[in-house]
């Protein structure tokens, strides 16, 4: 499903192209198990090239300061209780932050008015003192499309979309946020699970 191309942030629109940049993306039943069964993902790009997203409901079996430590960042005590995400299957030793702006990390990109994604490590640096963006996830590993992949499993009715919401995106509980995207949709994500179970 996900392509093992390096991901691709384009400042430039093409007006003819339907981008779902800053959308949700979930997962219908029809992605019955694998990574993305059940997951709710951001899309941080989405053009003729292809599309790049961060899975933001699946966490890992560690923690914030857990991370922190394995790269030699002395961090605050309460980075123990911030969860880390399973963000795709690409790169998943890289770590990517979703964050409010604004976007003047080293290597940051505004994805919208209130959303930006940063990939360095100042970032981390400045949230390990206390002095990072307010609200704020990280995510090992990032999902990808190639050119037209995403929009042939749209085809497949295998992806719902909805324009992010960035309350859904930092302060839900990441238990909670397919549900609210679902919600954010008008659909009841597991009545669309049980339907699908008896088609």
């Amino acid at each position: 499903m996900a392509s093992d191309s390096e991901p691709h942030m384009s400042s430039t629109s093409d007006d003819t192209f339907n981008s779902l940049r800053n959308h949700f993306l979930i997962a219908t039943p029809v992605i019955a198990d694998g990574f993305f069964n059940r997951s709710l993902t951001y899309l941080c790009e989405h053009n003729a090239s292809g599309a790049m997203g961060i899975v933001i409901n699946h966490c890992l079996d560690t923690n914030l300061s857990e991370i922190l430590k394995h790269l030699k960042i002395e961090a605050l005590p309460s980075l123990e209780d911030r969860p880390v995400l399973a963000g795709g299957p690409v790169q998943m030793d890289h770590g990517f932050v979703l964050h409010h702006g604004p976007a003047h990390w080293d290597e940051s990109t505004e994805v919208s008015q209130q959303v930006c994604l940063t990939t360095s490590r100042d970032i981390l640096l400045a949230i390990a003192s206390g002095e990072g963006p307010s609200e704020y996830l990280l995510a090992l590993g990032y999902a990808g499309w190639g050119a037209g992949q995403l929009e042939a499993e749209m085809g497949l009715n295998s992806w719902l979309t909805v324009e992010a919401d960035a309350e859904i995106l930092f302060n839900a509980p990441a238990s909670e946020r397919l549900a609210a995207a679902g919600r954010r949709l008008g659909v009841n994500i597991d009545l669309l699970s049980a339907e699908a179970g008896h088609a």
